[in-house]
């Protein structure tokens, strides 16, 4: 396109690169996937490591930095900085989907896998159940989660739509949360609507977009896996850099899902907190300890009892780690109550400071200026996994809690200059302005609490 700056012509020849080379990056793809394959499932066979085991000589502890130490929180990462590169280019389960729909049956994709909640109920059930089977510390654990979900990409694969990827798309339960994160992304496919509609050269072939996409009418980049395919189409799709605000400033509750900010809000802050901290949290010790007076003062001693199986709660009794029935439901109470406690603050917090903006419908748009502060959460929660396993290996990382504090008062105060700048940019007075952002204040102070208490407060 004409008028493009130096650095957005060379990412524009990065995205059409990107569409020449699509068998080199399937190649990759495969790689990943077999790489995928031998971290998921050869751990699950070995013995689990004892006490004295290291990252450098134990094949499974090796794995388990790999995925929950390096793995996820650089893929969260990746979504702020890249947009969803992953998902076209890397992520295992896509690249099986989409081969398996091209031997399956085809079907059209019916109305009830459409429905938007999809990505919110599994990230949830999927947390939740994770922190029941101690996923982020046993191999086996991971294998039924990871290797349960890569199976149901696989099986939908078979069953719709030839050549997409409907899992990816309707019912991934990382794909709420990606989408959400990739709206920060400094770079996108850029799409021109008009110059489609005129339908100008190069005459490629029509691409094969596996999410299922309109591409003619695609805005942002929480739905578009930057896959590359789409490149250079109609001289009207092109890779470019951009503002890391503008999709959140430019979103309206028109062209938001509700199911957005019930994700963030309930899931991604709320839900996620609980999961990363109840192990420390002296308020689950409390809980628990109150249950179980309660069951021994009326005689029921059977939940007290450790006898679940591994893949319904914890349970390896050789290393003296195994969960009671109590610890069970313990775990679902603290963490459903940490989803509504937090979430339900942030809601009712937003939903006043779009009031005295004198707009209600501002509510959603608000709602998504707390983004960087849920993405900066989750690299902060998988990254306790990181710190702990190297500090195992006797590593003393003195840096990790000034790094923290860094990283979560840049996320509030990035999350409060775009609260600041939405409510600009609908036109609200200052004096307005001024009471919605104090609304706004204490939500992200809320939750910026949270992560005190887990990081400096308990210990």
């Amino acid at each position: 396109m004409p008028g493009l700056s130096r650095h957005n012509r060379w990412l524009q020849r990065l995205g059409d690169g990107m569409r020449r080379h699509a068998k080199v990056i399937r190649a990759v793809q495969w790689l990943v996937v077999v790489f995928y394959a031998v971290l998921l499932v050869l751990p699950a066979l070995l013995p689990t490591p004892d006490s004295h085991a290291r990252i450098i000589n134990n094949l499974t502890l090796l794995a388990q930095f790999l995925f929950w130490g390096l793995w996820w929180p650089f893929v969260l990462l990746s979504m702020v900085l890249f947009g969803r590169v992953w998902c076209g280019v890397l992520c295992p389960e896509g690249s099986l989907s989409e081969w398996a729909s091209q031997y399956g049956k085809g079907l059209g994709v019916p109305r009830w896998v459409r429905w938007g909640g999809w990505p919110t109920l599994a990230f949830c059930l999927t947390t939740l159940y994770g922190q029941l089977i101690s996923v982020y510390d046993y191999a086996q654990a991971a294998l039924l989660i990871l290797g349960g979900s890569t199976v149901a990409a696989v099986g939908v694969g078979l069953l719709f739509a030839r050549g997409k990827r409907v899992w990816c798309r309707y019912l991934c339960p990382v794909s709420g949360v990606f989408s959400l994160l990739a709206r920060l992304a400094p770079v996108h496919f850029q799409v021109d609507e008009q110059r489609w509609k005129d339908n100008a050269g190069p005459r490629l072939p029509p691409p094969n977009c596996a999410p299922l996409l309109d591409i003619r009418r695609l805005q942002g980049a929480s739905d578009c896996h930057a896959c590359g395919r789409c490149s250079g189409q109609r001289d009207a799709v092109q890779l470019i850099a951009r503002s890391s605000h503008h999709e959140i400033l430019h979103a309206t509750a028109r062209t938001l899902s509700p199911w957005d900010a019930r994700l963030l809000l309930f899931g991604v802050i709320g839900l996620a907190m609980g999961a990363f901290q109840w192990t420390v949290s002296p308020w689950f010790i409390a809980l628990k300890q109150s249950l179980a007076q309660w069951l021994i003062g009326h005689d029921l001693l059977w939940p007290l009892q450790d006898n679940a199986p591994w893949w319904l709660l914890t349970h390896y009794p050789t290393l003296n780690d195994s969960f009671s029935w109590l610890d069970g439901f313990s775990i679902v109470l603290y963490l459903t109550a940490s989803a509504l406690v937090l979430g339900g603050g942030l809601l009712i917090l937003l939903r006043a400071a779009a009031r005295l903006a004198g707009d209600p419908a501002l509510y959603l748009p608000l709602s998504l200026t707390l983004t960087p502060l849920g993405a900066a959460g989750l690299f902060l929660g998988l990254s306790a996994t990181t710190v702990k396993l190297l500090r195992y290996e006797g590593l003393l990382l003195e840096w990790v809690q000034p790094a923290r504090a860094c990283l979560l008062l840049g996320a509030i105060g990035w999350s409060l200059f775009l609260g600041w700048k939405r409510m600009a940019r609908q036109g609200i007075t200052l004096p307005r302005r001024g009471g919605a952002g104090v609304c706004l204040l204490l939500a992200n102070a809320w939750v910026g609490f949270g992560w005190w208490l887990q990081f400096w407060g308990w210990n």
